[in-house]
């Protein structure tokens, strides 16, 4: 008998609608465990997708003095490149509101990596895990975060039994070399959200919830057959 996906899937009709209910809805949650806490902890993607999302987040109000963020993953280059994730985070969610927040990066200007591994690790660690919010994204080739297909560390960051927190990746299609939070980690989390845009991301995903032909072996499945953590989905056209 086939498990059900504890996979919801919420849909606007554009993407700014997508990114306000996207950013109401996180910024409740780190609400939540402020007043519960006393501090909160989320960790977000980078690409164009979440831009808006960003943007509308950043006018939220709440105690962010007392809120950490961190990446999913990250290109292995300093926040002054323009594909940098932190670069991209620290443009448009840390300001406004937000601008009070803590980043926690993963790059650490370590030359590969491999060789800045150990000092994400650390950072890693010494957040108060679980996160409160994990936003993933998802690529043309069924990647999430940098679990990539083809990925020389694919394997070990999708092993739900593995401990490591932290893996460097690199893949046929990642480009340059990678640091992601394995997925272990990201399922450490009070709640799970994928935000995806376009008709052929939604055709994707249904062929990876069915496990139809090679979407069976997409990466982002390993995501959407887990069942340590509902997953919610944030589409618009």
């Amino acid at each position: 008998m086939t498990t059900p996906l504890n996979v919801t899937t919420l849909s606007f009709t554009d993407g700014h609608a997508q990114a306000v209910a996207l950013a109401e809805q996180v910024a409740a949650r780190l609400r939540a465990a402020l007043a519960e806490r006393g501090h909160a902890l989320l960790a977000v993607s980078g690409g164009s997708t979440p831009k808006d999302f960003f943007a509308c987040l950043s006018h939220e109000s709440l105690d962010w003095a007392n809120v950490q963020i961190t990446l999913v993953d990250e290109r292995w280059v300093p926040d002054s490149d323009e594909r940098s994730n932190a670069g991209l985070v620290k443009s448009l969610l840390l300001k406004h509101a937000a601008s009070a927040a803590q980043f926690v990066p993963l790059y650490t200007g370590a030359p590969t990596p491999e060789e800045g591994l150990a000092a994400a690790n650390e950072r890693i660690d010494a957040l108060p895990l679980p996160f409160d919010a994990v936003v993933l994204g998802m690529g043309d080739d069924g990647h999430t975060a940098s679990f990539f297909p083809g990925g020389d560390h694919l394997a070990e960051a999708l092993n739900l039994e593995g401990r490591a927190r932290v893996l460097p990746m690199q893949a046929p299609g990642a480009g340059e070399p990678r640091i992601t939070l394995t997925l272990p980690t990201l399922l450490h989390t009070r709640a799970l959200y994928l935000l995806i845009a376009g008709e052929k991301k939604a055709d994707l995903l249904a062929d990876v919830r069915l496990g139809l032909d090679a979407a069976k072996s997409y990466p982002i499945r390993a995501v959407l057959i887990q069942q340590r953590v509902p997953v919610t989905v944030y589409w618009c056209p």
